[in-house]
């Protein structure tokens, strides 16, 4: 009784904090990977402004090297629940000569999502882009307001944030800011499952344990697709039951050993385990400050 109660705080406040965005911005977006977190602000967004249209659309920054089952289900649900969604690639900005392929052990295209996510506020002149960014995740993450306002480059300067005392949210902005939004910020990774389980909300097939081939580097494990992921000649494939608590760039997104083949069994490894989900995503590790060096550029 008390996860439902608690549910519904956090539902509440992400809904308010939505139609402050369409109250307070002409331009909204929201930032969507087909992942659960995203997932979760679609539903957040239909109870919003039910039984009207989500009245923003969906943007998808594809990197090219996403899970299949993650792009087959953000068409399947963009179908299914009559959703505009906008695609940029980093395919394109690559072969503009505008960023540059990464190669060799570590290579991801992740970090280049930047420029492409900044090229698309600017061609639809959004001024507040709604993402599932949560303060749990990282260091960094841990310092965002819920309106967190961006300058002209959409460089993040934690150090000039606005107070957001008494749920006040102020959307008021200068000519060529914009506004990154986080309405589940205060969320928790078993918070969004627990509301994913409760809701009944459909998910990628990826979250839950399947058998794939596999190969291991560095204590992790690495989905075995060579086009994107880079391999050495002597990382061997096997096959193991696996799955994904967070869904990134293929080639920086490992998997873990899991037998949760249903939603409940995910919710109990989630309880039970004292590993952060984002201790699987290889592209924070670059650095101690790497998050916190992404948002200054103008990562998401």
């Amino acid at each position: 009784m008390m996860k439902v109660l608690e549910n519904n705080a956090l539902e509440s406040e992400s809904i308010y904090i939505f139609r402050e965005v369409v109250a307070q911005f002409e331009k909204p977006v929201l930032l969507f990977s087909g992942g659960k977190d995203s997932i979760t602000l679609v539903r957040l967004a239909q109870k919003a402004f039910f039984p009207a249209k989500i009245p923003f659309p969906l943007l998808h920054v594809d990197t090219g090297h996403n899970f299949p089952e993650t792009i087959a289900f953000r068409d399947k649900l963009v179908e299914e629940l009559g959703l505009d969604l906008i695609v940029r690639y980093v395919q394109d900005n690559i072969d503009a000569g505008k960023v540059k392929e990464e190669s060799g052990r570590y290579a991801s295209r992740n970090m280049l999502q930047t420029e492409t996510l900044l090229d698309a506020i600017e061609e639809f002149g959004f001024d507040a882009c709604i993402g599932g960014a949560r303060r749990d995740e990282e260091k960094a993450r841990a310092k965002e307001r819920i309106f967190s306002v961006r300058d002209d480059f959409g460089q993040w300067d934690e150090k000039n944030q606005r107070p957001e005392v008494f749920d006040m949210l102020n959307g008021d902005i200068e000519l060529g800011q914009n506004v990154r939004v986080f309405p589940i910020s205060n969320w928790t990774e078993l918070d969004v499952w627990s509301y994913i389980q409760k809701e009944g909300i459909e998910i990628p097939s990826i979250y839950f344990a399947h058998k794939r081939d596999v190969f291991e580097r560095d204590g992790l494990i690495w989905s075995a697709h060579d086009e994107y992921v880079f391999r050495e000649k002597d990382e061997v494939i096997t096959q193991k039951i696996v799955r994904f608590r967070t869904v990134g760039d293929m080639s920086c997104t490992a998997a873990v050993e899991s037998n949760a083949f249903t939603i409940d069994n995910v919710v109990k490894e989630i309880r039970e385990s004292s590993i952060s989900e984002r201790g699987a995503r290889i592209d924070d590790k670059r650095s101690e400050a790497a998050m916190e060096k992404r948002k200054q550029q103008g990562y998401f």
